[in-house]
């Protein structure tokens, strides 16, 4: 069986025309930036925003080439994507790997077609769409979310099992065919194998499972922390605030890696303490929920109650299945749903304390503006209580900069995680994160890029997808 090239027939159609695309679209990206040094020398015209826009001339000449270009570029990549889906490996590596990513494109297609016929519909997420930048920023950042669900739910992406090792595959290059494929079985390393053997592009999709229920989930329960801590702290002030900003000063003097390292090292570990900093933690999303529907519901018992039946019940169980395990430094509950990996554990613990006195300082600083406003005023007035003042008044008009942070928090902490792996600290040492899987593969990167250099592309892209969403709710946001 012959090895793959990366664009296999397809490219000999294909390839020609983008190496002569790219240049050119360089070309044209450079004189504009030259260009946009100096004033038109013809007329031009004022946007809503107060900026000036050349009306004729090399300026707008070289501002539509770009534009053109820069389609055409972009027509190019998706026919190599759509082409390469329908031939599979017969358009090569790019055609195997796009192949395999379908499922990933149809959803892609389907959340974007709903998304823009209803945005209207759906406040700042629809307006979201009228952002290029917010575009695609959402676009790559759900690209790899979808990536984690049809992966590690339904597992349909990966070609191999990212822990399995195949004779004679030790460092073989991108395209290789696997020796003694059996009936079935993906007959290629797409991206080559690594120095145990194993699939590089399987590892690099599993390991997006591993950053996408960890960072999200990490950060929002991060923000929960931080909300019901931060709304009290900026609203009543005095010795409440004085005593709650002296303990989020006190985390933030430690420096954050540093104090990650501490925090996931196996000594700390062995003590239980990641533990019994769940039992803390964990619990304030129970707090938050139960506060937020008793303040809304306190004057209708019956919804009340019901609520937050339905809301803590299900939140109680999760809490004492996730702080309890058989054999650890917690074991006393009758009830387990559900052990979490240890590692999983300590890393998730250790991003919620990290972040959480950031956010509090952020939501505190909002509630210390918002709470002077004179919906706020008007709602003491009418004899609301504190918590539904915080909750129902000053939170909603504190979403936008936290719903901007919230995605760019997710980007520090993929960072965060990714170097934590790259230590092998936390994470089991088998795992597939993005960390290890680069760490890696840079003992022999002077040698072979292969191994490390998917990964660290998938890295940086999930973290530049998440700063460009953040930079397009963040325009959105001040729009509305």
């Amino acid at each position: 069986m012959d090895p793959l090239t990366w664009t296999g027939s397809l490219g000999t159609v294909l390839n020609p025309i983008l190496f002569i695309l790219v240049p050119l679209f360089a070309v044209a990206v450079l004189a504009r930036i030259v260009l946009s040094m100096f004033e038109p020398d013809i007329g031009s015209k004022a946007n809503a925003d107060g900026t000036l826009v050349a009306t004729g001339g090399i300026w707008t000449l070289s501002q539509r080439l770009v534009g053109w270009l820069g389609l055409a570029v972009l027509a190019l990549v998706l026919a190599y994507l759509i082409f390469g889906a329908v031939m599979g490996t017969a358009a090569g590596i790019i055609g195997g790997m796009s192949q395999a990513f379908t499922p990933v494109w149809i959803a892609l297609l389907v959340t974007f077609v709903v998304s823009i016929r209803f945005k209207r519909k759906l406040g700042l997420y629809g307006k979201l769409f009228d952002s290029t930048i917010g575009m695609i920023g959402f676009g790559i950042v759900m690209f790899w979310v979808f990536t984690a669900i049809f992966t590690g739910v339904f597992d349909l992406i990966a070609t191999h099992d990212p822990l399995s090792q195949a004779s004679g595959m030790k460092n073989k290059v991108p395209g290789t065919p696997l020796r003694g494929a059996e009936e079935g079985e993906f007959q290629w390393y797409l991206l080559g194998g690594d120095n145990l053997a194993r699939d590089v592009f399987s590892r690099m999709v599993y390991g997006s499972t591993v950053v996408i229920v960890i960072a999200p989930f990490a950060t929002l329960f991060a923000f929960m922390v931080g909300i019901t801590l931060g709304l009290p702290a900026g609203y009543y002030g005095g010795r409440l605030d004085l005593g709650l900003s002296f303990l989020a000063n006190l985390v933030l003097a430690f420096p954050v890696i540093l104090l990650f390292y501490l925090l996931v090292t196996p000594e700390i570990v062995a003590t239980g303490l990641p533990q019994f900093m769940a039992v803390v933690l964990f619990v304030f999303p129970m707090i938050f929920f139960g506060v937020l529907i008793h303040a809304r519901y306190r004057t209708q018992p019956g919804k009340d109650y019901l609520y937050l039946a339905i809301v803590l019940v299900p939140l109680f169980l999760s809490y004492m299945s996730a702080i309890n395990e058989t054999g650890s430094k917690i074991d006393f509950w009758p009830i387990d749903l559900f052990d979490i990996n240890s590692g999983i554990l300590v890393v998730f613990v250790s991003v919620v304390f990290v972040n959480s006195p950031t956010v509090f300082r952020i939501v505190r600083g909002l509630a210390l503006d918002i709470k002077t406003r004179d919906y706020v005023a008007a709602a003491q007035t009418r004899g609301e209580r504190p918590w539904y003042i915080m909750l129902w008044e000053i939170l909603p008009n504190a979403r936008g900069p936290l719903i901007v942070d919230f995605c760019l928090r997710i980007g520090y902490t993929t960072i965060l995680l990714g170097t934590l792996g790259f230590f092998g600290l936390g994470l089991p040492p088998e795992s597939p994160d993005w960390g290890s899987t680069i760490n890696e593969g840079r003992k022999l990167l002077s040698i072979y890029l292969h191994p490390a250099l998917p990964p660290a592309l998938a890295l940086l892209s999930l973290v530049l997808g998440l700063n460009l969403l953040a930079d397009g709710l963040r325009e959105e946001s001040l729009r509305d």
